[in-house]
């Protein structure tokens, strides 16, 4: 999965994350960051372009002879055995990568301009695919829910069936990753997937084109019979404040009477959509706190709203909930807003800020860590649920949720 925090700021806004994607169309779990806009000059670093090589030094610092590495790089390009695939510009990119992971931080990432754009469309909730979540059922690699009026759901997909092979690929040793890589792809292009339904003795071709599918990270619903709402948060993405917005709205019209919040398998997102959401509980105070390596520190405090305040709450976590979703998570807990239900949370405690380089590429690097009001560091701990709830392959299998259960049956009593 995926796990991210990052901050809004005026111009362009990019995300990256890590990921192991569930959604066909491209939605995954992100690393959390701030983005700082504009280009950051790498001074004599490598300009790359095909074909050549601008700006190749040979200077030395004081403990680093540069010759070094075009020893290296002129090494590869005259003894490696495929040259056909080893352009300047990958040797290049690949420097670029094996210079950020030096810093030994998972969190800490280069990116392409082609992947920082892939990114970037993903945080906007548009992809060009199918519009289907996948994941394995009974160790098969199985259509979880076709979206509703995507090209999965027009072409006759089902939740349940098994996929067979991907235009002609076997699917018997894919990841869920490399299934997604394989049936994503540009708008009006198509996709063949062999499916095995129940019922059905043998394998069915399904051909699917592609379009561009718009995701709402927010979806909500509400039991007339209980008088419970639940919001569902995917991730918080750039539509996440004005979608729960709407349901704030809703809730404060219906007057439930308990509310149901779940953060399951929420990646995180912009750490302003988190302080805002948590803010429509917790009236005033801290909602999360960033520490950085001298000792400073950044207190976010809540914006006033909390219109929720009081409202019965259960938030709904598992190990899929990583940082902005602890942020809210954490914040709601040390406040005593709301009763954790689940499994612990993923521990996604650092802060990355994105820098734009002049090609399009972004490095993201961690920067500060963060805390709870209450001045937890998270950071590979996680947070622990009031009430632990496992949600197992047999539930998973059988289309149960004793979490969600559980959250009912804590408002109901």
């Amino acid at each position: 999965m995926e796990y991210k925090i990052y901050q809004k700021k005026s111009g362009k806004q990019i995300v990256i994350n890590i990921i192991v994607v569930i959604v066909i169309l491209g939605l995954g779990f992100m690393l959390g960051v701030h983005f700082s806009g504009g280009n950051s000059n790498l001074g004599t670093a490598f300009n790359a372009l095909e074909g050549q090589v601008l700006n190749k030094p040979a200077a030395t610092s004081n403990n680093v002879d540069f010759k070094l590495f075009w020893e290296v790089w002129d090494t590869l390009k005259r003894d490696y055995v495929n040259q056909d695939v080893l352009t300047e510009k990958t040797l290049f990119y690949g420097a670029l990568r094996g210079l950020v992971s030096a810093t030994g931080d998972p969190y800490s990432t280069f990116m392409d301009p082609q992947e920082a754009k892939d990114f970037e469309n993903d945080l906007s909730g548009t992809f060009d695919g199918i519009g289907a979540e996948i994941g394995f059922r009974n160790d098969i690699l199985t259509i979880i829910a076709p979206l509703k009026d995507t090209p999965a759901a027009k072409a006759g997909l089902r939740a349940g069936d098994k996929i067979y092979s991907i235009d002609g690929q076997s699917a018997a040793n894919l990841s869920v990753d490399q299934a997604v890589k394989l049936i994503r792809g540009p708008k009006g292009t198509k996709v063949t997937l062999t499916i095995i339904r129940n019922k059905i003795d043998k394998p069915l071709d399904i051909i699917i084109t592609r379009e561009t599918i718009f995701v709402k990270s927010v979806d909500t619903s509400f039991n007339e019979k209980n008088k419970i709402y639940t919001i569902k948060i995917s991730n918080f993405n750039n539509d996440t404040e004005d979608l729960f917005n709407q349901a704030v709205q809703e809730v404060l019209l219906k007057k439930p009477s308990g509310l149901i919040l779940d953060l399951r398998n929420n990646p995180g997102g912009y750490l302003e959509s988190a302080v805002a959401i948590a803010s429509e509980w917790i009236k005033k105070g801290t909602i999360v706190s960033e520490q950085f390596a001298d000792g400073k520190k950044i207190e976010h405090t809540s914006s006033g709203s909390g219109r929720l305040a009081g409202l019965p709450t259960v938030v709904l976590v598992n190990e899929g909930s990583a940082s902005a979703s602890e942020i809210v998570a954490g914040a709601l807990k040390d406040d005593k807003q709301a009763k954790l239900i689940g499994e612990k949370t993923f521990g996604k405690g650092s802060v990355q800020v994105l820098r734009q380089l002049s090609d399009g590429s972004v490095v993201k690097v961690t920067t500060a860590k963060w805390l709870t009001p209450l001045g937890n560091y998270i950071n590979e701990k996680g947070i622990e649920p009031d009430l632990k709830v496992e949600l197992t392959n047999d539930d998973y299998n059988q289309n149960k949720d004793p979490q969600m259960e559980a959250a009912l049956k804590a408002l109901l009593k």
